[in-house]
């Protein structure tokens, strides 16, 4: 297993946080491991081009410094669905230019974290969404589950959308978005009877992907 793929239940529920966690998790394992995100909206004009804060956080949490074009190939500034962005920016988004970043980043690394943008259906152009960029790489998927009121629903159909697109779904992980959530645990029981696949840990809210690491279970990850 050299690259795994983090889908979200929707978008803002921390998945850079959990993959970023997870990064961290590798390394303390002895993985040498990269993030990448492929495709980012919502970036900021920089003197050095395009920069998402996302990607810069995969950057910052990866084993060595690898160049930003390759962990995020297309940046679009406007905050929108990357659909949108991208035609508003006339740029057409495409697998094969992501693959080949990808594919560098694979040859230089133990493991590669490829974090989705949106939820798992997200459109990316006319007749290409998120997912295919896992179905496409035969990535195995790890998904993230924020965890507030309306995190089963989401969590569960996601889940279903991924198996049935023909991915696997090794794993998931929960972020406390909402410390104030109530029945917390209860809802937390919930997901693991009935999510097709285990919980590779709990991250709790207000610490650094860092510290959020020491919460994961990499063990089936590790070579």
């Amino acid at each position: 297993m050299q690259a795994v793929f983090i889908a979200g239940t929707d978008t803002g529920i921390g998945k850079t946080h959990a993959a970023c966690a997870l990064l961290h998790a590798l390394r303390n394992a002895g993985e040498a491991a990269c993030g990448m995100k492929p495709v980012a909206s919502g970036c900021i004009d920089t003197p050095d081009g395009l920069r998402n804060e996302d990607a810069l956080a995969l950057q910052a949490a990866s084993s060595v410094s690898v160049p930003y074009e390759l962990i995020n190939p297309i940046a679009l500034r406007e905050a929108l669905s990357p659909h949108l962005a991208a035609a508003h920016a006339g740029v057409t988004i495409s697998l094969p230019p992501l693959r080949d970043a990808f594919d560098v980043l694979s040859a230089s690394h133990d493991k590669v974290v490829v974090e989705g943008v949106g939820g798992w259906l997200v459109p990316l152009a006319r007749g290409l969404s998120a997912a295919d960029i896992a179905k496409a790489w035969r990535l195995p998927v790890i998904l993230v589950v924020g965890l507030r009121l309306g995190c089963l629903s989401h969590a569960l159909l996601s889940a279903r959308a991924i198996v049935a697109d023909g991915c696997e779904l090794i794993g998931w992980i929960g972020n406390l978005v909402d410390p104030a959530m109530l029945a917390a645990e209860e809802n937390l029981a919930t997901l693991r009877e009935l999510l097709p696949a285990p919980c590779l840990g709990v991250l709790p809210h207000g610490v650094t992907p860092a510290q959020a690491a020491s919460e994961l279970d990499v063990s089936a990850m590790v070579d």
